[in-house]
């Protein structure tokens, strides 16, 4: 792989990861929650998702699932299953908190493990990503040089490219946490997001392969 390459590849990566989806909105709900610096758990989580969809990407079972309508349609369906779960989730989230004792509250709900999780499975929800990078990684790697190295600098690339952007969109939404003290307005935002959520499980339901 080429200087060149690579810096084609980066153009294409800084689109696809300023892009706003459902792993920015996950990361900005946790931001708006719990702060930025717990919303390092869900970026951790989002790009140990996208180097496992990478690792299926290079393997041949991003191939298998791009030519099987059997295999697209079932992690369709199971994706689109866990971002409606997640939405609905956020949605009938009640805020019981006064005020002075809404951080408080915010912080003592909160769970490095669930956050961590909850980012990975958002992030390994969509096949049409596992076809994406199946598609992509082909373009830039040499096959008359070694593969591994190759594909450590593109996984590599992507995911400290995303890391970044969504720490971003984290650091940006972090100050709305005072407009959101007020109980009522947090429970508008969480039928928002939840809708949010709910609105990207159906289109990706309803997506063709």
């Amino acid at each position: 792989m080429t200087c060149q390459s690579w810096l084609i590849y980066m153009v294409l990566v800084l689109v696809a990861t300023a892009t706003p989806g459902p792993a920015v909105f996950y990361v900005m709900t946790t931001s708006v929650f719990h702060g930025w610096k717990k919303a390092l758990y869900a970026a951790a989580g989002n790009i140990t998702g996208l180097l496992c969809l990478g690792v299926l990407a290079v393997t041949g079972l991003g191939a298998i699932i791009q030519t099987s309508q059997t295999a697209f349609t079932v992690i369709k369906y199971v994706g689109a299953a866990y971002l409606v779960y997640l939405g609905i989730r956020l949605f009938r989230t009640k805020s019981t908190h006064e005020p002075e004792e809404y951080n408080k509250g915010c912080t003592a709900s909160f769970s490095a493990v669930r956050t961590f999780i909850h980012a990975y499975g958002v992030a390994m929800s969509n096949p049409k990503a596992i076809i994406f990078l199946t598609a992509l990684f082909p373009q830039f790697i040499d096959t008359a040089s070694p593969v591994v190295p190759q594909f450590s600098i593109l996984i590599s690339t992507l995911m400290v490219m995303s890391f970044l952007f969504l720490m971003t969109y984290a650091a940006l939404t972090h100050n709305a946490r005072n407009l959101l003290t007020n109980p009522g307005r947090m429970e508008y935002f969480n039928r928002a997001t939840g809708s949010v959520f709910i609105g990207f499980g159906l289109l990706l339901a309803t997506s063709q392969h």
